[in-house]
């Protein structure tokens, strides 16, 4: 009985891999959430919340600790001004940020553009808004990928809403380069469109890369709703605690739509969020580190496996070729992983609308402890 533009996404590819994984005892490498806990000051924060009533509803538009919090993080990080009661919205996680943003700002029949492949939760969205989609597909650069500069200025006309960027990129780990993001703020200015950007990966980039957010560049401050999380800088995927910055009138429209999917959650765990954005950048230059490591270890076992591998700039993911394998197919390649050697990914193809360039890509996911990774590459070896 689903509506029709919602039947597609009925179910997630992370769902279908994490079932496998279960049934036969492997190596969940297909979904992105670390099995180690965030900083201690944090957790400490949130059982005393837990403890002294924080268990209530919190303000719509997010604790006033949290908010503050958030707006002192990207001045100081970034030089972003942004009024902690009028340009920052605490929310259900990014996710739910970001379909309060689409919601919010995008009428039905009206276009978004979005880079391929796109975290599946983008597309259901635009859905969800009655939005037509419109993708830009990164394209090979060496042993990385670029944006396609030219199909991203076709993509770009009359009936263009909001353009949704995420860099770091999930799922390929790609970090859109200072020419990609200043394309991007020139078609926005010139076609008066909206950004929206996912930057949940903010501050887990690799070899000393750093981190540029698109409404920093000139005239782009006021066209875009910047979005980031804890979940992925502080280990606490479970907690849901997002938030959306950007001009007022932006910010109110995400607001609109947000405050009637959840109106609030996460109450006691946002002002321990908040401990952490002020005191806990330390831990997290140090996780940053680690992940790093843990991206080597899992490449050099993907290559000693026999996989070509691409390079991953960012975020918790790399991206793996299994051809030279003699597997082409990377949707059937993940079904059977689990149950062949005890090993979860997941197919990149699942992320695409155009599947033909993806469709041997897969997937792997290296936010794990060292001894997990050590005997996903033992058992990858086995190919």
């Amino acid at each position: 009985m689903t509506v029709e533009r919602l039947r597609p996404f009925s179910s997630t590819i992370f769902a279908e891999m994490s079932a496998l994984a279960v049934a036969h005892d492997a190596v969940n490498l297909g979904q992105g959430f670390p099995d180690t806990d965030g900083p201690a000051s944090m957790l400490a924060a949130a059982k005393d919340a837990i403890s002294t009533g924080h268990n209530q509803y919190p303000p719509g538009i997010g604790v006033p600790a949290l908010r503050h919090a958030v707006a002192r993080h990207q001045r100081e990080h970034y030089g972003l001004d942004y009024d902690a009661d009028s340009e920052v919205l605490i929310t259900v996680g990014a996710t739910e940020a970001i379909a309060g943003a689409i919601v919010g700002l995008v009428e039905p029949g009206r276009e978004v553009v979005m880079i391929e492949p796109y975290y599946d939760s983008y597309a259901a969205t635009v859905a969800m808004a009655g939005g037509v989609r419109r993708v830009v597909p990164l394209i090979a650069d060496g042993d990385g990928f670029r944006l396609d500069r030219e199909r991203l200025a076709d993509a770009f006309g009359p009936n263009t809403s909001v353009v949704l960027v995420n860099s770091p990129h999930n799922p390929t780990g790609t970090v859109l380069s200072d020419d990609d993001l200043a394309e991007i703020a020139r078609l926005c200015i010139e076609h008066d469109v909206v950004a929206v950007t996912d930057e949940v990966y903010e501050h887990l980039l690799f070899d000393g890369r750093t981190h540029t957010p698109l409404a920093t560049l000139p005239g782009m401050r006021e066209r875009t709703l910047r979005i980031s999380s804890a979940a992925k800088t502080f280990n606490c995927t479970g907690w849901k605690v997002g938030w959306i910055s950007g001009p007022p009138e932006l910010v109110a429209a995400a607001r609109a739509a947000k405050q009637f999917m959840t109106y609030v959650g996460s109450g006691p765990f946002q002002p321990a969020v908040a401990v952490a954005l002020d005191n806990e950048m330390e831990w997290v230059r140090k996780s940053a580190a680690e992940l790093e490591a843990k991206r080597d270890l899992l490449t050099s076992a993907l290559v000693d496996s026999g996989f070509d591998v691409h390079r991953s700039e960012a975020t918790y993911f790399v991206c793996a070729d299994p051809r030279p394998l003699g597997y082409d197919d990377g949707v059937e390649f993940c079904r059977t992983l689990p149950e062949r050697i005890g090993v979860a990914a997941v197919p990149v193809s699942v992320f695409a609308d155009d599947k033909e360039p993806w469709k041997h890509m897969v997937r792997f996911a290296f936010s794990k402890r060292d001894d997990v990774i050590a005997e996903a590459a033992r058992r990858l070896r086995t190919l």
